[in-house]
Formats: structure tokens, sequence, C-alpha cells
């Protein structure tokens, strides 16, 4: 059985996710307490017990996300099943960050910095109503690169997420989005549904985003993750440190090819995906992307307990 951790983007977050793990797990709580000190602020607070509307602001969801993730990722190694039990790693946009703090590349303490930074540059990058993005369902990446460039009319509008081969999501300029909804009605798209985003991530227009993460990326030590990761933009396997830093810039305004991602490792053999930290929408996608592959979400003790008992 080859097997990938895979860890979830924004979209996943939850009131009260990994609560129960940092009850069960001292590791755990370890790493929400590590999280909060580097913030300088109880972002656990939020997280177990705050507001849904806050802690979906992008400069929350994000370290709350990847908090959660490395949570889960620390009581699995309680009970003895280590990253390196994986072939790769993988995360979807930011969740790429958590899978190389999970392999060790990045400190926990720099990812939750520079998550921190990446959400309030990407909300910062756009005034807020003038992007958007919509997933355009039934459409394939080639049908909806198409549709996004007929509606972009010399606006932004771009394939920003390739999800699975049912979903692909388009990114940015708010007129152009909407248009973009439109014509992939008109062309046999079952659905286009605007998202509940802040922004228009993954497009041209956040490269001021891209700028300032260039420069928090240039100040943080990046080791060589201890199994491979593979990245958004790429969709190939990566562990040179020197290829991660510009990779996780260019993954700010590139395409999370997250349907091809999956794909490259099932060609590598893995037969098995575990999706660490909250939520289980990537065990949907990669359901869709190849059926053959084995999806199992855990982010809860029970669901830690239920994996380690597969594993004897």
């Amino acid at each position: 059985m080859t097997r990938a951790f895979v860890f979830p983007g924004q979209g996943a977050q939850t009131i009260g996710m990994g609560k129960a793990l940092a009850e069960a797990y001292p590791a755990s709580q370890a790493v929400f307490d590590e999280v909060d000190e580097a913030l300088g602020e109880k972002l656990s607070d939020l997280i177990w017990e705050g507001d849904i509307a806050e802690l979906t602001l992008t400069q929350n969801a994000q370290p709350a996300l990847m908090a959660t993730s490395i949570a889960t990722m620390r009581a699995l190694e309680a009970e003895g099943v280590a990253v390196t039990g994986a072939a790769f790693v993988a995360g979807h946009s930011l969740g790429e960050y958590s899978a190389l703090a999970a392999a060790g590349s990045l400190s926990v303490a720099d990812t939750a910095r520079l998550l921190r930074t990446r959400g309030q540059a990407m909300q910062s990058a756009v005034p807020v109503g003038e992007g958007a993005m919509a997933a355009i369902l039934g459409l394939d990446l080639e049908a909806v690169r198409a549709v996004a460039e007929e509606a972009a009319q010399g606006e932004v509008c771009q394939a920003a997420n390739d999800n699975d081969p049912t979903q692909v999501v388009v990114s940015g300029a708010k007129a152009a989005v909407e248009r973009a909804a439109e014509i992939a009605k008109e062309k046999g798209a079952k659905r286009a549904v605007m998202l509940p985003v802040s922004a228009p991530f993954h497009c041209a227009l956040m490269q001021p985003a891209a700028d300032v993460m260039a420069e928090a990326l240039a100040a943080v030590k990046i080791k060589a993750p201890a199994v491979p990761l593979v990245a958004n933009v790429r969709a190939e396997a990566v562990s040179d440190p020197d290829l991660i830093r510009p990779l996780l810039v260019e993954q700010i305004t590139g395409s999370v090819r997250w349907r091809e991602s999956v794909l490259y490792m099932a060609a590598q053999g893995v037969t098995e995906t575990w999706e660490i930290g909250a939520g289980k929408a990537l065990s949907g996608m990669i359901r869709k992307i190849d059926r053959a592959i084995a999806g199992k979400a855990v982010g809860t003790p029970d669901d830690v307990q239920n994996v380690v008992k597969s594993e004897s």
C-alpha cells in the first residue's frame, strides 16, 4: 500500500476543529500553543469558540487550518505513524504550507507567520468586491480555459483551481467571472456557482501578494522535506528547498493543479491518501479523479485510532 498525506485548503474550516485532538494528545495541544505564540494572539480561542465569519477571514483561516493539520499529524506521530510512512505529501493551496510543515521543511512557527502574512497580502491585493471566484461544474479544464478567455474581455479571468474532472474554479475581476459563469452555462456546464471568498485567489490580480510572499519566504529557513512534496504549480514531486521557495511564490498567482497532482501520485504507485486535518473535501475530489485510490479523512482522535488500527 503506497500512501500520500494530503492537506486541505480554505473552505474546510469549522469552529471547534482540532479541539478534541488537543484534549486527547499533549503533542497536538503543543501545536496550537506554538501557533498562538508565533502570532502573538490566541488563535486557538477563535478556532475552538469563536465566530465562523471571523475564522473564515483568510488571514485567520490559513494559519488555523495549518494548525489543525499539524495537530493531527502530531497525534498520528504519537501513535507511531510518521510522515515518512507516506511516499509523498501534497496540499491544496495553503495546504501546501501544511504539507511542508508536516514534512519538516518549515518550522510550525514560521509556517504560522507566513500564512498570516499570505492571508493579509492576498486580502489586500484586490479591494473587496472587485474580484470574484466561481466553481464551474461539469466542464473540463480545457473547456473552462476557453470560457475564461472568452469572458475576460480585457479583464483578468483565469482557470484558478483544477480540482477534479467535474470542477474547475475560475478567478479574476468580478464582472469577468460573472460573465464566465453565464458563458459556462451556455456551453453545457451543469452549474456555475459564485464562491463565498473575499478575494480572487490564484490569478494575475494576486501579483502584489506574490511580491510580499517572495520577500517573506526569502527570510525563512526551508529544509529539504522528509518526503517529496507534489507541488501545486508543477503537479510533480520536488524536494530541493531552492525550488520549493519560488514555487510557493508562483503558487499565489498560478493555478492549483490538483487533478494533475493526484494523477501524478497515482502514476507513481500511490493507492491510498490520508487527508490530514479538517474536512473531507480533498477525499471527495480524489475519488472523482481516480476511483482506484482509497481515501481516508483523519481529523479527530477516533479517525487517528481507526487508521492506526488499520496499520497493525
